[in-house]
Formats: structure tokens, sequence, C-alpha cells
């Protein structure tokens, strides 16, 4: 059965994505610490995906097999067809670690230290860390009668142990689990005195487990430990029906969220079949569901060895964000403001502006007001601290934090308590839509100095509207735009926007911002036909946008029928896409690239040429029906010329142009790099770098 629109599958899409990323850990060009970087955010980003989109589908096939889905396949040969690719990079990035990233350490002098390879002195010290530091903290846990098999925690690191003998009560010791507490490094770097010349040595906490575990079991003989981890799923759920209070309702069912039902089982490949199907039964996992890796099952803990490695030649170059020369001139920030808009790119450009107006916001006598937008900020937060510091004040400080932003919620109800607690007025949004845009409004009680009127005074808005968190170390990170304006139109209506978050009524009518869930697919819509009447008509028509994620049908439809009229798309997408580019007589004038570098692809770009206007909207939505129908968004215009140039080229024109570090997508959906031989190599992340920082 063929969908009534040509899709791909979003899943195999999203491992696409995991497999160009892990490609930065093959590309030789890459930093050697940056490369194990890749293997790990790899690892983290299959943790997620089993955690909610494979948990989603198990659920799905669970209720009904013959579901077919959005591409015209049915499940269960869809769950199949994911699981076969999710084994064959899970091994690539296995085989890439052990016989690429660790040799290549080792020649660095950066070594894993295994018990085979340690001397007596290491051997001594590392018996003594372990019942030092590991073993007051362990509980193992002997299978028997009493004691079944334990529900472990999502993805902790546990211990499958071997055993032989009879106890001190004469019972048949035979199998016991370990749980490795999280409070436990999962790597440790040994005493310099213990390393050799110039070596950095770590051993991993499954070491000292593998040689020391015996010391848990005295008088029983162990016959082998093995690592295995167990991934469940964590989407809350969280009915809409009887929800009174939405933080009481999330503080009940997080705790619960580690105890999911399992959908995936990492184990280590020396484990006898016997105790893998012991494991997979007991989790109610089939042998699809396993995966028996060649190493330690949570690559993702490895993250903190670049950091803990004083090797910058290993590194990526050290980028300090550039601070705008405009906001350079000790001016307050407010005066600058008042005399153009300011545009930010991070992170060539530094986040501090956004932390400067916020604190000048809190100590200024003529602030009455601060309204912000919270997704996600971090557990320590300056902007937070920012805007306590201003309700302390004596500030109007209204804060909307998205309690249900995945995998922050505790973080944001922390902060939700701290901030009602000094006086903040903390609004948790809209139920069954989570607030996604990136907005924070400033009212400011001002004099007019001269001319007609000199005297009076009146109430100014002051805005910053963003692509990306209000998150200064993820700004550090990920490519995104933000605006500082006062434009009057664009701050009325961010105004009526806060109103309809924080109290009620009717669909609002806006002036210059597009707003999901009411506006902004009908405003998307609108323009790729605008383009595609002009295609038509035999003018110039083009469209460029660039995102996350592009997988909501009716706008795929109509980019289909863009390009069949003739209009040139091009598209910067930089993980899931359910568009087939290039197919004959369906989207010939499409072509689909992902960028994948040194940073995360982050701000959301729509470009229209509108018969020469070029009209352009920045954004936090992707094309995804989340966030056009389920989401609180907003999309702002650039209205300034000189500022419209900077986003088309900064943001647009010089990644289609990569061409080292861009992948083309297939109208199969695979990608394939583009390595030009040119002798005009263009890296868009690096040239951006150079330009903007200088």
């Amino acid at each position: 059965m063929k969908p009534a629109i040509p899709l791909l599958n979003r899943e195999i899409s999203q491992l696409e994505f995991n497999s160009r990323v892990l490609a930065q850990a093959e590309d030789p060009q890459v930093p050697l610490l940056e490369r194990l970087r890749y293997i790990c955010i790899v690892s983290s980003n299959l943790d997620e995906f089993y955690e909610i989109r494979m948990a989603g589908l198990k659920a799905q096939l669970l209720e009904n097999p013959n579901k077919i889905l959005a591409d015209g396949i049915a499940i269960k040969e869809s769950y199949n067809r994911i699981t076969a690719y999710a084994h064959a990079l899970v091994e690539k990035k296995y085989d890439l670690l052990h016989n690429f990233i660790l040799p290549q350490l080792a020649k660095e002098k950066i070594l894993f230290k295994f018990p085979h390879l340690w001397n007596n002195k290491q051997q001594q010290w590392a018996k003594d860390f372990f019942h030092r530091e590991l073993v007051p903290l362990l509980t193992p846990i002997a299978l028997d009668p009493a004691h079944p098999f334990p529900r472990v925690i999502n993805k902790s690191l546990n211990f499958l142990v071997s055993l032989e003998g009879k106890d001190s009560f004469g019972r048949n010791a035979s199998l016991a689990v370990v749980q490795a507490p999280r409070s436990l490094p999962r790597v440790v770097r040994m005493p310099k005195h213990l390393e050799g010349n110039n070596e950095i040595c770590f051993i991993m906490l499954s070491s000292f487990m593998q040689a020391f575990v015996g010391e848990l079991f005295p008088g029983i003989t162990v016959n082998g430990c093995y690592q295995f981890r167990v991934t469940r799923n964590s989407d809350l759920f969280v009915s809409e029906d009887d929800i009174t209070d939405l933080r009481s309702a999330l503080q009940g069912e997080l705790p619960t969220r580690h105890l999911g039902d399992a959908v995936r089982l990492e184990i280590t490949a020396d484990t006898p079949d016997k105790l893998v199907e012991r494991i997979l039964d007991e989790s109610d996992l089939k042998e699809g569901d396993c995966f028996r890796v060649n190493g330690p099952v949570n690559l993702v803990r490895l993250v903190q060895i670049p950091d803990l490695i004083d090797r910058e030649d290993l590194k990526f170059k050290e980028a300090t964000p550039k601070i705008p020369s405009v906001l350079m001139n000790g001016d307050s920030i407010f005066e600058t403001m008042s005399r153009q808009e300011i545009l930010l790119h991070h992170p060539y450009e530094s986040f501090e502006p956004v932390l400067e107006l916020l604190r000048e916001a809190a100590s200024d006598p003529a602030v009455l007001a601060i309204k912000q937008t919270v997704y996600r900020t971090g557990d320590e937060s300056l902007v937070m601290d920012a805007l306590m510091d201003a309700a302390k004040n004596g500030k109007e400080v209204t804060v909307v934090v998205e309690l249900l932003a995945r995998f922050d919620e505790q973080t944001n109800m922390q902060w939700a308590a701290k901030l009602e607690a000094v006086g903040a007025h903390v609004i948790y949004g809209v139920v069954g839509h989570k607030c996604h845009a990136k907005m924070l409004l400033i009212v400011r009680r001002e004099t007019i100095l001269k001319g007609r009127g000199k005297g009076k005074s009146f109430l100014k808005r002051y805005a910053h509207l963003g692509t990306g968190n209000y998150h200064p170390r993820t700004a550090k990170l990920y490519t995104d735009f933000g605006l500082l304006t006062c434009d009057p139109q664009i701050t009325a209506d961010m105004h009526l926007v806060f109103q309809q978050l924080t109290g009620t009524g009717k669909e609002l009518s806006l002036q210059r911002l597009w707003q999901s869930p009411f506006t902004m697919q009908d405003e998307v819509i609108k323009h790729i036909r605008s383009e595609t009447r002009a295609a038509k008509a035999g003018k110039k028509a083009h469209i460029m946008a660039k995102m996350n994620a592009l997988l909501e049908p009716s706008v795929i439809q109509e980019l289909y029928r863009a390009s069949q009229a003739g209009v040139k798309v091009d598209l910067i997408i930089r993980g899931v896409c359910a568009l087939m580019p290039g197919v004959p007589g369906l989207s010939e004038n499409i072509q689909v690239r992902s960028i994948i570098g040194r940073f995360l692809e982050h701000h959301r770009i729509y470009y229209f040429y509108a018969n020469g206007q070029e009209k352009v909207y920045l954004s936090s939505a992707d094309w995804m029906d989340r966030n056009l129908y389920r989401r609180v968004e907003v999309a702002f215009p650039v209205l300034n010329p000189d500022i419209k140039k900077r986003v088309i080229q900064e943001g647009l024109r010089i990644l289609l142009q990569d061409n080292q570090a861009a992948w083309v997508m297939k109208s199969n959906g695979e990608y394939q790099r583009v390595r030009s031989k040119s002798k005009v190599a263009i890296t868009a992340q690096l040239a951006l770098l150079k330009r903007i920082q200088g």
C-alpha cells in the first residue's frame, strides 16, 4: 500500500543522521579526542532513540501489528528494518572505538588500562580503591526464590555474576546481580606516580569489577562477571483530562520513569547464551532487542575523557565568541537597542549580550516588568539568576516554564520553585501544548527628552527573540540566531502571546509573528504556494529552509507541488527528513543537504523569494506535526535589510556552498558526503568562525 504522500521512514532517517555523526568519528581530519566525543554523542542519541521512538513503536506493534506507517510499510516490517539498521550502526561504533580510536589514543600515551595490563603496584592500588570507594556502595543481590531478578533502573550499569558453591546458609549460589550506583565514576584516572613516563592512564569501573568482584562473595567461586544495561520506555504519561496541578502530576510521574517497560538490552559479547536468554526473558525482550557489544555497555560515560586531558593538539581549537562591536561602546544596552536592531549569531558571537540585557533589566529602576519563556536552561543558569534578582528588586517578573521539556522536567520544576520563592509569577503554559517559543520581553518607563511632548513618560518594550534555548552552555555549541529589537509591532505581538499564555481568550490577531498552533502552518503553506504561483507564471521562485527536522505531510506535499511547478527548493535539514528529494516528476527541483560539523546546526530559517522581496523568518519551530500543531511556537520576520542579508548569507548560502562538511540526500533517504576536490574548499562553520571572529 502506497502512502497518499510519498514519505520516508522517520526512524530510519533518524538513524541515518546518527550514521553521519559517527562518520565524524571516522574522519582523520577531526582531532582525536573529538572523534571519541562523537562516538559518545551517537551513544547518547541512541539511548534517547530507544527510550522514546522505539518504545513508542513497540507499544504500537503490540496494539496493532498490522498498522501501516506514514511511509506505507507495515509496522512489523518497519520495526525489523529499523532494528537491523541500529545493530549495524552499533557494531560499526564499537569497531571504530576498538580498532581505531583506542589504538590511536594509545600512540598518544592515553591508555585505558585493563586488569591484565596492571603491574603489581597498579594492582594493589586498584584493589585498595575498590575496597575504599566501591565496596561501601555496592549491594550484591543473589538470585534465589526469595530474591527474584531485580527490575534494574533505566540505563544503569549492572553486572551479572555467575557463581558456584554454597553460602553460609547452605544455599546453592549460582547467579547474582550487582548494580553500579550512579554516584560512582565510570572512569577513574590512575595516580600519576603509577603511570608510565608521560602516560595518562584511565581505568573503567567495569575493570575494577572484573578484577575484584570475588571480594563481594567470600568463599564462593566466581565463574564470570558480565556487564549489562537495560533501556526502558522513558516517555512520561500525564493525562490532560484530570490534571489540576501539572507540577504535582509530574512529581508523581517522574520517579517511575526509570522503571518503564524494557525496550533494549546491551550486554557484553562474552556473556553465555543462557544468561543472555535469562535477562531477555526477565525483561520481556526478544533477540532483536539485544545488542551483544565488544566493550563497555555505557559508552556515553566516556564523554568526560576529553575534558580530563590537557592536550589541546587533540581537540578543536578553542573559539572565543565575539561581542558585536555595536555593543562595545559602553552605552546602556537599552540605548543601543533604541538606535538599532542587533543580530546575534551563536556560537560565533557571544550569548553575553542576552545575559547583560537581563542583568541590566534586573537592576534598572526604569524597568517595570520582565516576561520570559524557559524551555531548557540547565542546572546552573545565569539567566535564572538574573530573573530571580529582578524579582527581588521588585520587578514584575513572569516566567513561562515548560515543565514537560523532555529529560529536563526535574530541573525546570526546581527552577520554578526557586522563582516562586522570590516572588516571580511562574506559569506552566498550556496543557497539551508545550511552550517551545524563545521570547524575552522587557517593559521600561522612559521620558521624551525633546520635541513635542518633552518631559512626558511612556512605556517602551524591548525584546529578544531566538531560535535556541536560553542556555549559555549550549549557546557555545549550537548554531542559533537571536534578535534584539524594539520593533513596536513585534513587541506588541509578543505582549499578546504572553497574555494568551498566562491568561485565557480567543485566538489572537498578530501583526508580525506567526504562531503555532494557530497561524504557523497556514503561513508556511501560503508562502510556499505563493512561490508555486510565481513559478507557474514564469517568474523567478526560490525557497530555502533550514531546520532540524522536516516531517509534516501537508508541508511536504506543498513542497512537492512547488517543485513540480519549477520552484527551486534548497533544504538544509540537520536530522530527520521524510521528504524524498530528486524524484523525477515529483521533487526533481528539491535538494536536501545536512551539515554535520563541530557545532550542532540548530537555527530554523524560512526564506521565500517573494518576487524579489526576499521574506525571511526565524523560529524555533521545525516543520513537524508537533511544532505546528501541538506546541506554542513563534516565527519572527527579519525586517532590517542589513540583518536580512546576514541571515541569508550566514544561515543559508554559505551552508549551501559547503563542499567539505555537507551531506546530500538521495531520493531513497541515504546520504552521500560532499567532498569536493575543488581548489576552493569551503567548510561553512570554519569560514564563519574566521569571518565573524576575525
